[in-house]
Formats: structure tokens, C-alpha cells, sequence
């Protein structure tokens, strides 16, 4: 295997802000309460006329031109998502036409909050096997589309944004990609998802009156669950390449619920410092939680070139997931 590098990144949210006292308007819920609870101050809402591929294209649109190359050099596009544009064509297509990567071929990943990190994995095993020269990982969600805003339970949580990493090989000497460990459990299916829409629960005009086409969550379920999750299979994977906690220079977690995040940085012995939470900006953005959060390390120093960075996400399905690199820019 080759080693494979990240050298670029590029994220975008709408201008649109959602805060908890505009919350506090539509729903029987306070600023105060969501805060305690989840960290959120505030969230980004893509207009009526944006979607997902709209965004996924801005944020690869910045990666691209911080890197200095065209398009047409992309040989792969992933994005992750579990709001696309329409159920099909994929997302990726749109995404990969919008951009003029002619040649590119790709696919969208439907990994819900892990999808980031699954994407992480397919890219620099394509670049590790030496079939792929620069492949683009994109995450991209619109979820103030499938968010139920009479349901105070999640509408306090999500929020619209993307981001995108470019992967590339690494050059001779420098160490990139590392390690990844990820898995899903299928048993947790029922806790959180959107059960109309699908093959299962066809569109009606019942399943809408139902509002069956929104977010559905057991939120003490998954709450156990990501806290559990995210510390085991952070431990394992530092464990099983030689490293503890303490190695860790940046640890960027899946942004749901900063509880979750402190739970995990606590049990894994890190400093508070290391840990990256940028959730009371963004709230809950699915797959662009991870690259909006790495980009705000970035500028603000917590993140240079050479420093040991763990990537961690438990999203619906379950699915759970961890990656391990040495960032190069």
C-alpha cells in the first residue's frame, strides 16, 4: 500500500442562522435548556432554493482552489450524505457535472454521521492501492429538510452545512493515513431514522399527514450508544498502532452533542484542549460535521502539519467509525 495524505480543505455553511431564541418562538423550549443539553448556541439553514449538491460543490469548489488544481484532475468523487439532492441520480453525478470534473467517477455514501469518516476510509485506501491520484471526499447535508419543526426533541439539533477533504499520495518520508476502524450494528436501526420515503413506507399522502418523512429519534438510546462507542473505538484504534490519548494532538469528533464529545475526550484521558467542539456554531450538520470542525482547528492553530489527528463519528444505522492520519498541511 501506498501512503495517502490529505492536502486540502474547503467547507461552506449558509448564511442563514437558526439561533435557540428563534427556536424558542416556534417550539416549547428554551435557550438555556438547549445549551445544558446539547451545546448548541446556534445552526445554519440553507434557503429554500439551495440543496445538497449546492453546497457540497462550494465547499469543493474552495478545496480545489486552495490546492491550485482543476477540477478535470479529480479522478473520484464521494459524497456523503443521507439528504441527496433526489434519490437518484447520485448526488456525486450532479456534483462532479456542476464542477467540470470530466472523467471523474464516483458515488454518494449513506453513512448518516459516520458517512465522513466511512468516505475518509474509501479515499485513502483508492490512493493507498495507487489506482487514484487525487480523489475528493465530500460531506454534505441539508437536514433542515427532513427536521420536524413541531418536534422539540430534534428540531434543536441539526443544522445545514458541508465540507470537503482532497486526498492525494504521499510523498517519500511523510506518513498520512494510518490506521481506520469502523462498523455498524444493525440491531440500533430503530432509533434513529427517517422511516418513509424508502422501498419499506412508499410516499402517501398518509405518511406525510403522519410526518413520517422527518427525523425520528430515541435520543437516551443513542446517547448511550455514541458515548460507548466513539471512546471504544477511539481506544482501539490508538491502542492497536501504539499510541495513547496523550498522543493525540487534535481529536475531532462527530459534532451531535457536546455531552457525547466530553464523555468520550474524559474516558480516553485527553486534555480539553485537544479536542476539537464547534457544535454551538453549527449544531448537528451530519457529514459536515467533521471537516467544519477541522477547518475551524486549522485557523485557529490547534491544528499543523505533523500533528497526530483522530477522526471519530456514531451516526444512525448504527454506525460507528474512526480514522487515524498525520495531517500534512
Amino acid at each position: 500500500m501506498l501512503k495517502a495524505k490529505i492536502t486540502s480543505l474547503g467547507t461552506y455553511a449558509p448564511p442563514g442562522v437558526l439561533t435557540n431564541l428563534d427556536l424558542e418562538k416556534m417550539v416549547e423550549t428554551n435557550d438555556q435548556w438547549i445549551v445544558d443539553r446539547t451545546g448548541i448556541r446556534e445552526r445554519h439553514i440553507a434557503a429554500p432554493e439551495m440543496a445538497t449538491s449546492d453546497m457540497a460543490v462550494e465547499a469543493a469548489k474552495i478545496a480545489l482552489e486552495r490546492r491550485g488544481i482543476g477540477a478535470k484532475e479529480v479522478e473520484a468523487i464521494i459524497v456523503c450524505t443521507v439528504t441527496p439532492d433526489m434519490l437518484f441520480p447520485a448526488t456525486a453525478c450532479l456534483v462532479q457535472d456542476r464542477l467540470g470534473a470530466k472523467g471523474a467517477w464516483g458515488f454518494d455514501l449513506v453513512a448518516a454521521c459516520s458517512g465522513f469518516v466511512y468516505g475518509l476510509t474509501v479515499g485513502a485506501h483508492l490512493v493507498g492501492a495507487g489506482t487514484h491520484k487525487k480523489v475528493l471526499i465530500i460531506g454534505s447535508d441539508t437536514m433542515s429538510r427532513v427536521i420536524d419543526y413541531t418536534d422539540r426533541s430534534t428540531c434543536i439539533l441539526f443544522g445545514d452545512g458541508a465540507g470537503a477533504f482532497l486526498i492525494e499520495p504521499a510523498e517519500d518520508g511523510e506518513e498520512g493515513f494510518i490506521d481506520f476502524m469502523n462498523e455498524i450494528d444493525g440491531s440500533g436501526g430503530d432509533y434513529l431514522k427517517q422511516p418513509a420515503g424508502g422501498s419499506r413506507m412508499p410516499a402517501t399522502s398518509e405518511t406525510v399527514t403522519q410526518r413520517m418523512h422527518y427525523v425520528k429519534q430515541d435520543g437516551q438510546q443513542v446517547f448511550k450508544y455514541a458515548v460507548r462507542k466513539m471512546f471504544e473505538t477511539s481506544r482501539d484504534l490508538l491502542a492497536r498502532n501504539n499510541y495513547k490519548g496523550s498522543d493525540v494532538a487534535m481529536f475531532i469528533p462527530h459534532q451531535a452533542n457536546k455531552r457525547i464529545i466530553m464523555a468520550a475526550t474524559e474516558r480516553l484521558c485527553l486534555d480539553a484542549s485537544r479536542v476539537m467542539i464547534n457544535i454551538d456554531r453549527y449544531g448537528n450538520t451530519t457529514a459536515g460535521t467533521i471537516p467544519l470542525a477541522t477547518e475551524d482547528a486549522v485557523n485557529a492553530g490547534k491544528l499543523k502539519k505533523g500533528d497526530l489527528v483522530l477522526f471519530a463519528a456514531v451516526g444512525a444505522g448504527y454506525t460507528v467509525g474512526a480514522n487515524l492520519w498525520r495531517w500534512q498541511i
